[in-house]
């Protein structure tokens, strides 16, 4: 049985199970989880907040700020008035990500041509000197500590120039810290497994390129043991799993595609039908995942993925565009009979559509539909199955409590819907397990109870005003953070904000 198939059967095992009447969702206890809006740091404009990370000793905030191409630093030890501390300056490269442990902080920098080589550089959090240069990957776009602290590792995503013409190969970087010395896997040995991989759902479609060239590692999560860790090979539709100890890529998992004609699934595919409405349509979307992080749950080891979804567009000479909205495309008239109208703008005219999949005989014409980014958060098992979908549960959830800022008051039906782009996991005693989940096109993070992990439980909705998008997530517990509560650190893109909320409980 193949791992698409385990994938299915998994998942609706477990989702009778969360669905019986036998086995009722446990209803949570919400005395020690109610976040609130705490303070905004505004560090500048568009790009200044991307990605933050908090030191526990200096009580500082490290943020990547790709406007000034520096880390932003600001002390939180008084959360009522953080205070802008000396920036980060880089000589060279854009820094796209941070990591913190122990006093040290790792940086990812692209190189001013990304398709060369990038470096991870290490600072020292209280004197903010440089201890230590490692060269990488190319475009080395997240990076991220052991819960140890003994190694650092780098999602090197590799994406080719403008015209499609140099495209490095996808890699990921495992840095000891001990001995500082750098290992960079590829996916090279997984060539020949192209054809069976992509039959599961994984896409290899960029031009000219081999697995090796078109794998884009987006984002890591390491197990509590530092002995595993997981990548999101978001364009692609899979994720990969690595052994760190034996510093080998042990599998790449398909990930699938999700039925958006079951309903559990529907989605608004039209952004042009003056509706805010959840139906069926006969397209699938690609899960997609970018961010994703790890978390152990009463022994077991799970994955969760924010499923964003991305296309691909480059478009210098020859370039490489792959969507097109359904109106423009050729649809297969058995598939699609004229009489549906399908090509209408208010029906699925509008609906973004993947150019590589769907014409499955060949002839020029689409038999099946495939949208980017499955519009949710999964759980995967720690061999890639598939535990938990929230299927539409996020679109729902803002249809019902905040239907203004749906889709971004529909503005995005026709695209990813609220791209959810990353994702976060309070423990809190091991005893509740709470997620975050940060929606790009919204503004907002929505909060859920996944102690019981085949049957998450919604929250709430965090949300503060303006036109944010919600880049990176950081989750502060009480036993580290300043001011000794949980808190939720969101780093928005957009409005170049760092927008805080604590647990008072």
């Amino acid at each position: 049985m193949n791992n698409l198939i385990k994938s299915i059967a998994a998942f609706s095992l477990l989702a009778m199970a969360s669905c019986s009447n036998e086995n009722p969702a446990p209803v949570p206890d919400n005395t020690n989880v109610n976040f609130k809006y705490k303070t905004t740091i505004n560090v500048g404009g568009e790009g200044a907040s991307e990605i933050s990370a908090y030191d526990t000793t200096s009580k500082k905030l490290f943020i990547v700020n790709v406007e000034k191409k520096e880390i932003s630093v600001y002390d939180i030890s008084n959360l009522e008035s953080p205070v802008k501390k000396n920036s980060i300056s880089l000589a060279s490269g854009t820094p796209n990500s941070v990591s913190v442990h122990s006093g040290k902080l790792a940086i990812a920098l692209e190189d001013d041509i990304k398709q060369n080589n990038g470096k991870i550089v290490v600072y020292n959090t209280e004197s903010q000197t440089l201890e230590h240069t490692f060269s990488v990957g190319a475009l080395p776009d997240m990076v991220t500590f052991s819960k140890d602290g003994k190694i650092i590792m780098c999602a090197n995503e590799g994406e080719p120039n403008s015209d499609y013409t140099n495209d490095p190969v996808g890699s990921v970087s495992i840095i000891s810290i001990e001995n500082k010395q750098v290992t960079t896997l590829d996916f090279t040995s997984f060539n020949s497994q192209e054809s069976d991989l992509k039959n599961n759902g994984f896409r290899v479609f960029g031009p000219n390129a081999d697995l090796a060239k078109d794998v884009e590692p987006e984002y890591i999560a390491i197990s509590d043991d530092a002995k595993t860790a997981w990548v999101s090979l978001q364009e692609n539709n899979g994720i990969a799993k690595i052994n760190i100890e034996n510093k080998t890529i042990e599998a790449i998992y398909p990930l699938g595609f999700k039925d958006y004609s079951k309903a559990a699934n529907y989605i608004d595919p039209s952004d042009k039908d003056d509706k805010k409405e959840l139906r069926s349509v006969p397209v699938y979307g690609m899960y997609q995942p970018d961010g994703i992080t790890y978390v152990n749950i009463k022994g077991t080891g799970y994955i969760i993925s924010a499923n964003e979804g991305d296309s691909r567009e480059y478009e210098g000479t020859p370039g490489y565009v792959g969507e097109e909205r359904i109106k423009k495309i050729k649809l297969d008239p058995t598939a699609f009979p004229a009489s549906e109208d399908y090509q209408n703008e208010a029906k699925l005219g509008r609906l973004k559509i993947a150019l590589d999949l769907g014409d499955t005989d060949k002839d020029g014409d689409y038999d099946k539909l495939y949208s980017y980014g499955a519009r949710s958060f999964s759980i995967w098992s720690e061999n890639g199955n598939l535990v938990y979908d929230s299927g539409n549960n996020i679109a729902k959830e803002l249809l019902a409590r905040t239907p203004d800022r749906f889709n971004d008051n529909d503005e995005r039906s026709d695209d990813k819907g609220a791209e959810p782009e990353s994702v976060e996991v309070l423990n809190i005693a091991n005893q509740r397990y709470i997620l975050f989940v940060g929606l790009e096109r919204t503004d907002q993070v929505l909060v859920y109870d996944i102690t019981t992990p085949i049957a998450p439980i919604f929250l709430t909705i965090l949300s503060h005003e303006g036109d944010e998008a919600p880049e990176g997530l950081l989750v502060v517990p009480a036993d580290e953070s300043p001011n000794g509560k949980d808190l939720l650190i969101v780093s928005n893109e957009d409005s170049g904000t760092v927008s805080i909320y604590e647990n008072v409980k």
